[in-house]
């Protein structure tokens, strides 16, 4: 793998991403939203995150830019980076067609929306989150540069310490005992971990 490869792998995972997920925004767009935890923060929180995720890589495929945070590039680690993103979209596109039109971007609960604990869902509890940090580790191997390689890491976990909490209260008020039966036999985003 060559430098050039790794950063079209990169942006190949960005359309991807767009790709799966654009369906399914259409789909969810039209059913109503019943109870959500929208925000200053949660603008905050997701625009950090789509810096470190999106503009300060995208920044580095184009410019080259921050140029002084480069690293020597390795064949071996890229490859792993591709393994990463291929896991990141197999992951995307399983939760995706797991919480059909209860998808949303932010903290939405929809109207008739359902606890969904089968699928993807059956041992984890946020596999979208799963498929963030996936994405985020495969963007740290792809690109050889400190700063755009690892912001990702940073961003999306901003968003994700600064969110999850928020997002399992809004579950548990919207489907509570349900829900806490669920949280007792699932993990977080890794399975039997966290």
């Amino acid at each position: 793998m060559t430098p050039s490869v790794a950063k079209a792998v990169f942006a190949l995972l960005a359309a991807g991403w767009y790709v799966i997920r654009f369906p399914y925004a259409r789909r969810s767009a039209r059913t109503p939203v019943a109870r959500t935890a929208r925000g200053l923060r949660e603008i905050i929180l997701l625009s950090i995150s789509l810096t470190g995720l999106g503009i300060l890589p995208f920044l580095y495929i184009a410019t080259g830019f921050p140029r002084f945070a480069d690293y020597a590039f390795r064949p071996a680690q890229a490859w792993l980076g591709l393994l990463a993103a291929i896991a990141a979209l197999v992951m995307f596109r399983l939760t995706h067609k797991a919480l059909g039109r209860n998808w949303s971007v932010s903290l939405d609960v929809r109207e008739n929306h359902k606890l969904i604990s089968d699928g993807v869902y059956r041992h984890l509890r946020h596999p979208m989150y799963t498929a963030f940090w996936l994405w985020a580790v495969a963007q740290a191997l792809l690109l050889p540069n400190w700063v755009a390689g690892c912001a990702g890491l940073v961003g999306f976990g901003v968003l994700f310490f600064g969110r999850i909490a928020k997002e399992e209260e809004l579950m548990l008020e919207s489907f509570g005992g349900e829900y806490r039966e669920y949280v007792s036999r699932t993990s977080r985003i890794i399975p039997w971990i966290y």
